[in-house]
């Protein structure tokens, strides 16, 4: 019997300083059960930083052809596709062809070595990556709750999530722009 994702309600007061956006999110996510915490925090986290009308999650870890979150145009083109975590060259290319916009945003303890070992075949392709520290997504876990709120503000490559309990500060660093 295949285990059934857990699904989490998120409550989020959004502030982005940079593109001017400031609104109250309520969203619903499935985590995958391969799926760690952390990186379905950074999916949410990777959503609120690239929010757009058309923006939605995809099926993510349950279609291997979806990317973790897409933006599609009105005749069903790919706009902007967006993978978290470290996928293969292969993938990347595949994305940079298929969408307008292609980002990675990279976050675990195997990040700087997936970038080393592809940095120079990620040069050649029109795709954005980006790289959060681990060790500040580590601290995320504290939040695990079926339903999350906390208010996040983005700023300059950061992003500020306070919670009732706590504040986290996670800064990401572009390692590739296109």
């Amino acid at each position: 019997m295949a285990l059934k994702p857990t699904i989490y309600k998120f409550n989020i007061e959004l502030s982005d300083m940079d593109r001017h956006i400031y609104q109250t999110l309520n969203l619903t996510v499935a985590q995958h059960p391969s799926e760690t915490f952390e990186r379905m925090m950074v999916r949410v986290l990777v959503y609120c930083i690239n929010l757009d009308p058309q923006l939605e999650f995809s099926k993510g870890l349950s279609a291997t052809d979806e990317p973790d979150i897409w933006a599609k145009s009105l005749d069903g083109q790919i706009e902007q596709w967006i993978d978290i975590g470290e996928p293969s060259v292969e993938r990347v290319k595949k994305a940079s062809h298929l969408a307008r916009a292609a980002s990675v945003y990279s976050f675990n303890s195997k990040s700087d070595v997936w970038w080393s070992q592809n940095q120079d075949k990620l040069a050649k392709l029109t795709v954005s990556v980006f790289q959060f520290d681990w060790t500040q997504v580590q601290k995320l876990v504290t939040l695990a709750n079926r339903t999350i709120n906390f208010s996040l503000s983005l700023s300059e490559n950061s992003a500020y999530i306070s919670t009732e309990q706590n504040q986290y500060e996670l800064r990401w660093t572009a390692l590739q722009e296109r």
